[in-house]
């Protein structure tokens, strides 16, 4: 133990405190340069080797990103304990409490991103000092990455910066306690149509954008049906690809001809589709439809969009969380920073002690009864992975 690491609610009660919201909005988009620093102080207290790596600033931002990649122990395989540390926004006036200061209540540590995810980073400041660092045989990494809320930046500059990490990686999103060993994908896209404004009363003085946007929907609803017959997954509630058209906006008045229309959607994948496959369809099948009608299309999507994760069963990693936990692993609908991480050779399990039911809202919690038993998890991956690897 180092008298220089305070305690697990004092340590989580200051990551609480550090505002951390990532947004696409620069508005409300906000460095986490604060908090990744605290974060550094600490694990160098703990003999870790420290590095902070700039981000890409998102378009429109003036906000200073970082990620944090901490390391004990030297080897070629070793373990990865990986978490995000910005939140979405919130709106403090819904909340009981004031979301940047932790509060105990009934069981639970109320603050936003006690569930999503801050707790992870004192639970692994806890767990760490079990060992003393004379006894690695493989190293511990310690990923704090930026702006997952928002756009991936943070995990997609560690994937194409080719940074070598460990061959095991735990993240600790919100699961349950439950290991998670495969989510869906995400593609965001906004599909803008532009035509030729003029009055109502005669049609051939412009090009409609809404009744071009009219035959998009058409298409693309019958274009969902062909994937869902393609693509199935029964390991998932929902077992097919979905698709969400989400937000239309278009014209201005009744009686003047619709001059551009816009539609938001997106689609949920399965681990097996390529984001860019469908990225490519979803373009052919708009450009298809409008073919020949005058009206211009533009493609405005702000996000590149998350692969489905799948990380085998009989992975080592896989097999330990299941024993730890006492849990089979299981599949969750939401995205992950995962697909980065195995796409840099790493074979990754999602586990953490939260709810998803609680995340991105007012009065965010996690159990306090559920604090040890992921301290106890994440020990015995570090025993497991670092102490007694050969």
């Amino acid at each position: 133990m180092t008298d220089k690491i305070p305690d697990l609610l004092e340590s989580f009660a200051r990551l609480v405190a550090f505002p951390t919201v990532s947004s696409t909005d620069p508005a409300y988009d906000m460095s986490n340069r604060a908090l990744v620093e605290c974060l550094a102080n600490w694990l160098e207290d703990l003999q870790f080797d420290v590095d902070l790596l700039p981000v890409p600033r998102a378009a429109g931002s003036d906000q200073e990103k970082l990620n944090l990649v901490a390391k004990r122990g030297e080897g070629e395989a070793g373990l990865v304990l990986s978490g995000h540390t910005d939140t979405v926004p919130c709106n403090a006036d819904a909340w009981d409490s004031d979301p940047y200061v932790l509060t105990q209540r009934d069981g639970k540590l109320y603050g936003l991103g006690t569930a999503d995810m801050k707790c992870l980073f004192p639970l692994v400041l806890q767990a760490v000092q079990a060992f003393e660092p004379k006894h690695f045989k493989q190293p511990l990494f310690v990923l704090a990455t930026a702006d997952e809320e928002s756009s991936m930046a943070g995990a997609r500059a560690l994937r194409d910066a080719g940074i070598k990490l460990g061959a095991h990686a735990l993240i600790g999103e919100p699961t349950g306690l439950k290991p998670v060993i495969k989510h869906k994908g995400i593609l965001i896209e906004k599909i803008v149509l532009l035509g030729q404004s003029g009055h109502s009363s005669d049609p051939g003085l412009g090009k409609n954008a809404l009744e071009g946007m009219n035959r998009v929907i058409n298409r693309l609803l019958a274009w969902r049906e062909e994937l869902q017959s393609s693509f199935r997954d029964a390991d998932f509630t929902i077992p097919v690809p979905t698709m969400n058209l989400g937000a239309i906006h278009g014209g201005d008045n009744p009686n003047r001809i619709c001059a551009s229309c816009e539609l938001s959607m997106d689609i949920r994948l399965l681990p097996e589709m390529s984001v860019t496959k469908i990225k490519a369809s979803l373009h052919e099948e708009v450009c298809r439809v409008i073919d020949g009608s005058g009206l211009e299309v533009r493609f405005d999507g702000n996000f590149d969009g998350i692969a489905g994760m799948q990380t085998r069963d009989d992975a080592e990693i896989v097999e330990l969380a299941a024993r730890l936990t006492g849990q089979a692993p299981v599949t969750v609908a939401f995205g992950t920073e995962g697909p980065f991480l195995n796409a840099m050779g790493m074979q990754t399990v999602i586990l953490g002690p939260g709810d998803i039911d609680v995340a991105h809202q007012a009065n965010e919690y996690v159990p306090v009864a559920r604090l040890q038993p992921m301290q106890d998890i994440l020990a015995g991956m570090i025993d497991h992975f670092c102490i007694q690897a050969s």
